[in-house]
């Protein structure tokens, strides 16, 4: 049982309820994470925005994978079961990808590197040796692109925190992270 009380679309903040419509016309409902979010109108627009930004940049598989491989690092059983259900389901990655995306893994050379990488700066809070950083590099990654992972990580990081410290309810299909 989450730690928080959940609330209702309505009974969000009026600031946050706009917000929350544009998630719900997104996902076909209001997600725990970001009505639990809303109570915060502020820290929900700062979650939206970046979210928003960085689907103009990596691809949705790409996003998926990355957000796997750091809810498996940080034990988040609420954000594995949400990215394995956005991943099958509007990512079209196949179960076998999603497991590995779940280790930090992919089948895909490139995207294995990026979640290797991924994986290691959220263990390390970005303390990697450079040659991790020249890895991703020679994997094809632009500056741009690392950088992006980098928000990417650190977006997933805010998440999984926020759903752990709050034990939030998992409305998807359960996926837990220990079993990834």
């Amino acid at each position: 049982m989450s730690r928080f009380t959940i609330p209702s679309r309505d009974n969000s903040p009026s600031q946050s309820q706009p917000l929350l419509d544009a998630v719900g016309a997104q996902f076909g409902v209001i997600p725990n994470l970001f009505r639990l979010v809303g109570k915060s109108p502020a820290a929900l627009e700062g979650l939206l925005g970046l979210n928003g930004a960085l689907g103009k940049a990596l691809d949705l598989k790409t996003r998926e994978a990355i957000a796997l491989a750091v809810a498996g690092v940080n034990g988040c059983d609420y954000c594995t079961s949400a990215h394995s259900y956005i991943g099958a389901n509007m990512a079209k990655i196949d179960e076998a990808e999603l497991a590995l995306n779940r280790l930090g893994r992919s089948g895909d050379a490139k995207l294995d590197i990026a979640l290797a990488f991924a994986r290691k700066v959220a263990k390390t809070r970005g303390k990697v040796p450079s040659t991790d950083l020249d890895a991703v590099r020679a994997a094809g990654f632009s500056d741009a692109q690392v950088i992006e992972i980098l928000c990417s990580v650190a977006l997933n990081m805010l998440t999984n925190i926020v759903n752990n410290v709050a034990d939030t309810e998992i409305d998807f299909p359960v996926v837990r992270a220990d079993a990834a």
